[in-house]
């Protein structure tokens, strides 16, 4: 099915920052974002574990070392911070949860890949 977006600058950008780590196009990125923010009859865990298992070495450390962009960093914490002193007009909540959701999903992608490369060998494990 073809459906069309508008989305923000920040959410492209950061589509197309993960395809060009990953070596995908940013509609494969965008729809596989979509697919994995809806519960489904498989696993996510297992979808993103096959996906990230054919990635090449140095994607995976690179995508172990993503981090958010710092503009987004830097207005999750002011949103975070606001919400904390005053209640957020409906704009800034929408902010907030699009920001939110842009740090779980890069946090979600970052775990996998970090697990990934430890089972490579390429990275030793985290230490608790």
């Amino acid at each position: 099915m073809q459906v069309t977006l508008n989305l923000t600058e920040n959410v492209y950008r950061h589509a197309e920052r993960l395809a060009k780590i990953t070596g995908k196009n940013v509609n494969d990125i965008l729809t596989s974002m979509l697919e994995n923010s809806f519960p489904q009859g498989r696993s996510v865990d297992t979808e993103m574990r096959k996906s990230f298992s054919s990635l090449s070495d140095e994607e995976i450390l690179a995508l172990s070392n993503l981090q958010m962009e710092p503009q987004q960093d830097q207005r999750l914490s002011e949103l975070l911070y606001q919400q904390q002193a005053r209640d957020l007009n409906e704009a800034e909540r929408e902010e907030l949860e699009r920001l939110m959701q842009i740090y779980k999903e890069g946090l979600l992608q970052k775990a996998h890949a970090l697990r990934e490369a430890v089972q490579r060998g390429l990275r030793a494990p985290l230490e608790p």
